[in-house]
């Protein structure tokens, strides 16, 4: 048996790196917007090689994807035992994700970037939107089996529909009542719920 240490397959990737990649990403996201910004520019702000940044990612539209995504906080599936109660805890999180100036900016990002760039809009509803449909999906199945909504409801349905409330309320934000509280209320409705 030999003592010589086998040879690795190459150098580790740096996560010091991949950080300031995702931060330049999101700072040349800001001043210049998605179509404007390089891989050339990304990687000078970085401090990294273009080669660094293709080794992690196929192109501009899946690196600006996953940098916006490093600014948000991972799905949650919330399990209270009560259809609202799970609700409120994913209209809560969605709040602090959401409401804060680096969320409201990271929004208007993601909005921006997907209404301008097709293949952006793509790589972002199968890495980040679809979990999240099928993580609120768990849910909706969970109040289906404790009654608490109609058997045939379609949850990627209601989770489109309530994403769709959400922006509108960040966007034109309501008067006579908090961004969390117009969200629920607009939940009830389409839900067919009374508060309970």
């Amino acid at each position: 048996m030999s003592d010589t240490p086998k040879k690795s397959q190459g150098r580790p990737r740096s996560t010091q790196a991949h950080q300031a990649i995702l931060q330049a990403t999101l700072e040349l996201l800001a001043e210049v917007g998605f179509d404007a910004m390089s891989i050339d520019a990304i990687a000078t702000r970085a401090g990294v090689g273009k080669p660094t940044i293709y080794r992690r990612y196929a192109g501009k539209e899946e690196l600006v994807a996953d940098a916006i995504e490093s600014a948000r906080q991972d799905v949650v599936i919330p399990n209270t035992g009560n259809l609202w109660n799970d609700i409120d805890e994913l209209i809560q999180n969605a709040a602090q994700i959401t409401l804060s100036p680096l969320g409201r900016k990271t929004v208007a990002m993601i909005i921006s970037s997907a209404s301008n760039n097709s293949q952006f809009a793509q790589i972002y509803w199968t890495k980040y939107l679809q979990p999240r449909r099928e993580a609120f999906a768990v849910v909706l199945e969970r109040a289906k089996a404790r009654d608490e909504v109609a058997s045939d409801l379609d949850p990627g349905l209601v989770f489109d529909t309530m994403s769709g409330i959400m922006l509108y309320a960040l966007i034109f934000q309501p008067t006579s009542e908090s961004w969390e509280e117009y969200v629920r209320r607009a939940l009830h409705l389409l839900l067919n719920k009374t508060v309970s």
